[in-house]
């Protein structure tokens, strides 16, 4: 115990060194990071000016649409700056302090959205189920409260884990095989038998996420349900079409994410883990503009009214 209680004061850094095996992985890395990195900036930070500015983008809607690229702005800066930087400097270190802050905040705005989302569900499901209610329940005040729980939802799991974590005693090597600190790759840095605290905190993790999922599911039966008694298939189609891009969101970022999860926790880099972590922890921010706004005639009029023309209409 005494050695043990050594090695965690001791313990001053830890070493990410995700992509330092392959050469070639290591030439298109940093590029890939950068372009996904500045494309998930501009996309978000466009989306929040739209919503903020023009007044046709406040239904609740677009208040979820815009904490939602808040919070991708926030959620690709906690990993992707850090690794680029470690690239081009050639240092893969990152301070004990660092690696805990990093995890806290992946965690915290990974819950966060993950419970935006499924707010995000229930406005579609009142939004097409009960149309003549919509502007009374999907109120600013409610709206308010929704997406205050889901960020303070966010905080609790986020400190839940990051003490769950840094609960153990580490005994090296310090050497974490991602290009970020996640809780897999940092707990197989622990001591044996010291990670049982936080596998108890992600298995009750993963079965409150589960009870959310399936609320998602249930908001979605009944979606299905009113679309099918929809007369035309014109209605049934441009209905449904509303919710394909939550769904595309959803389906992405939930099971990438339990994918990572329950992937195998190695103490030697993998590429599909890799892959994985990539997945779900870059791609959701850059696409997620694009999938909410590529179709939506709100959005590009809005952004053409910006730009002075029409010619987003036509796309």
């Amino acid at each position: 115990m005494t050695e043990k209680l050594t090695n965690a004061t001791i313990i001053t850094e830890f070493l990410l060194m995700g992509f330092t095996d392959d050469q070639v992985l290591q030439g298109l890395y940093v590029p890939f990071f950068f372009l996904s990195y500045l494309t998930a900036l501009m996309g978000n930070l466009l989306i929040i000016i739209l919503t903020t500015t023009d007044r046709r983008l406040q239904s609740p809607m677009y208040f979820f649409l815009k904490n939602l690229s808040l919070i991708d702005i926030c959620y690709i800066s906690v990993t992707v700056p850090k690794s680029i930087i470690n690239s081009l400097t050639k240092s893969h270190s990152i301070s004990f302090l660092g690696c805990a802050s990093q995890i806290f905040l992946f965690i915290f705005l990974a819950g966060t959205e993950y419970a935006l989302l499924i707010v995000m569900s229930y406005d579609r499901y009142v939004a097409i189920c009960h149309p003549l209610y919509y502007e009374t329940i999907m109120n600013r005040g409610t709206c308010l409260q929704m997406v205050t729980a889901s960020w303070a939802s966010g905080c609790v799991y986020g400190s839940i884990h990051v003490a769950g974590t840094f609960s153990v005693h580490f005994c090296g090597p310090y050497i974490v095989h991602q290009f970020f600190c996640d809780i897999p790759s940092v707990l197989t840095l622990a001591c044996s038998g010291e990670q049982i605290l936080e596998y108890a905190f992600v298995i009750a993790s993963f079965t409150f996420a589960f009870v959310c999922f399936l609320f998602l599911i249930a908001s979605y039966v009944y979606i299905f349900s009113a679309v099918l008694r929809i007369p035309s298939a014109q209605g049934r189609f441009k209905t449904f079409s509303t919710c394909i891009p939550h769904l595309t969101v959803v389906i992405l970022f939930l099971f990438s994410g339990i994918a990572n999860y329950l992937g195998t926790n190695s103490k030697s880099a993998s590429s599909l883990n890799l892959f994985m972590s990539v997945l779900y922890s870059v791609l959701p921010p850059s696409l997620n503009p694009l999938i909410y706004s590529l179709r939506n005639k709100d959005m590009k009029a809005a952004l053409g009214k910006i730009l002075g023309g029409k010619l987003l209409l036509n796309i």
